[in-house]
């Protein structure tokens, strides 16, 4: 199992600081709206108004929405990467896996409930709908390699095929407490956290 090429979506990468905001500008913008009106009604017109920029400087780097919104999901990963990282740096060693689990879950879960879009995006598994199978295979590439030298494990197929698996079930149940209720029904995220739990141990202890 070896690990998926990361996504690359721009046209152009930016070179100067000038530019690199104004992609960040319309990247906000394109998250802005995809909570406003969804990700059908999104259109690039749109998001340069919005980040009020010419809609050629949209183009400059995205060829359409769809690019548009791989890179906010791109975004996304690597912003949960800072911040799972961050979490980590805090608490430590202790508690092993287990707290590396927890920081892993309440990150995802934070950033499910605040991070603009992300309702919609997450790290690429909602656009289209049901083109799930590749974010989930980075997200448990970028797990293994952020969390072996934390669980002092090498990062091998053995340790990114437990992490596929957890990324997998993780994300099934935490889309499906988002479906039940709109802060994420607690008592499915438990369960979920149980379930986890009770795999890892299996193969981590």
């Amino acid at each position: 199992m070896k690990p998926v090429p990361p996504a690359t979506s721009l046209r152009r990468a930016p070179v100067q600081r000038r530019s690199a905001e104004r992609l960040t500008r319309i990247l906000d913008a394109c998250a802005d709206l995809l909570d406003e009106v969804g990700y059908d009604a999104l259109s690039t017109r749109a998001v340069a108004q919005r980040a009020s920029v010419p809609i050629g400087s949209v183009y400059r780097f995205f060829g359409n929405k769809r690019q548009m919104a791989d890179a906010l999901a791109q975004r996304n990963l690597e912003r949960y990467t800072v911040r799972v990282t961050e979490r980590l740096g805090q608490t430590g060693e202790r508690g092993g896996w287990r707290t590396a689990m927890d920081v892993v879950l309440d990150e995802y879960l934070e950033m499910k409930r605040t991070a603009p879009g992300f309702s919609l995006v997450d790290f690429g598994n909602q656009i289209p709908v049901g083109a799930r199978a590749e974010p989930n295979h980075r997200v448990a590439d970028r797990l293994t390699e952020l969390l072996s030298g934390y669980l002092d494990r090498e990062p091998d197929e053995d340790l990114r095929r437990v992490f596929l698996i957890a990324v997998e079930t993780a994300d099934t149940l935490v889309h499906l407490a988002f479906r039940v209720a709109p802060e994420g029904d607690e008592r499915i995220i438990d369960e979920a956290r149980e379930m986890l739990r009770a795999y890892l141990a299996r193969v981590l202890d």
